[in-house]
């Protein structure tokens, strides 16, 4: 299975903002992009004014990072948006949402997607009841995410430490079950994006 095994901090360093990758970390003082707010690299420091493709290419990376996913998935998560009916860009936001690694972290299982990411492959969730190990797996309104094994140690820390943080309003969350109302509207998202970069650079 493809994944990407480099240096997280650098991601957040290359699209000059924090992307949260690393959970705890990314808000103590040890954040490499608090330290380093320059990309990364021998030429990180210089200043280059970004061209029309060069806006659109790092609004794409930055999305891909952003969710932990690779360039031939996040290809076919496009041509899927294109299929459905509304605004392409708003709908590859709805589908990368719909993601199970992103609902588990969303919910508070876990402090990263990419932590989500492990718990679920390690089959610690079920979907409506049945084990469901595949991280890219997508959720639908009305289905249920549950706690498998409440005793999982990184579970409850997880739960422990984002207990205060907001959770999405297009899902009701408790201890151990998260159910999804609805996918969210563009509104209801927070990544900061201007989603319509990707599809002009897809149309080319």
């Amino acid at each position: 299975m493809a994944r990407y095994t480099g240096a997280v901090c650098r991601n957040c360093r290359r699209e000059g903002e924090k992307l949260f990758l690393k959970g705890e970390r990314c808000y103590s003082d040890k954040c490499a992009f608090a330290r380093r707010s320059y990309a990364p690299g021998q030429h990180g420091q210089g200043r280059k004014k970004a061209s029309e493709y060069g806006i659109q290419l790092r609004t794409k990376q930055k999305a891909k990072r952003y969710y932990g996913v690779l360039e031939s998935q996040f290809a076919k998560y496009f041509e899927m948006a294109e299929r459905q009916q509304g605004i392409t860009g708003e709908n590859l936001l709805r589908i990368l949402e719909s993601r199970l690694d992103n609902i588990v972290y969303r919910a508070g299982y876990a402090n990263s997607r990419k932590e989500a990411r492990q718990l679920v492959l390690h089959r610690h969730f079920t979907v409506n009841g049945k084990t469901v190990n595949i991280p890219s797996y997508l959720v639908k309104a009305g289905d249920k995410v549950a706690v498998k094994t409440s005793d999982c140690e990184k579970i409850k820390l997880a739960i422990e430490a984002n207990s205060a943080r907001p959770k999405p309003v297009w899902m009701d969350v408790n201890e151990m079950t998260a159910t999804i109302n609805h996918l969210p509207e563009r509104s209801e998202i927070d990544f900061e994006i201007e989603e319509h970069f990707i599809v002009e650079l897809y149309s080319k």
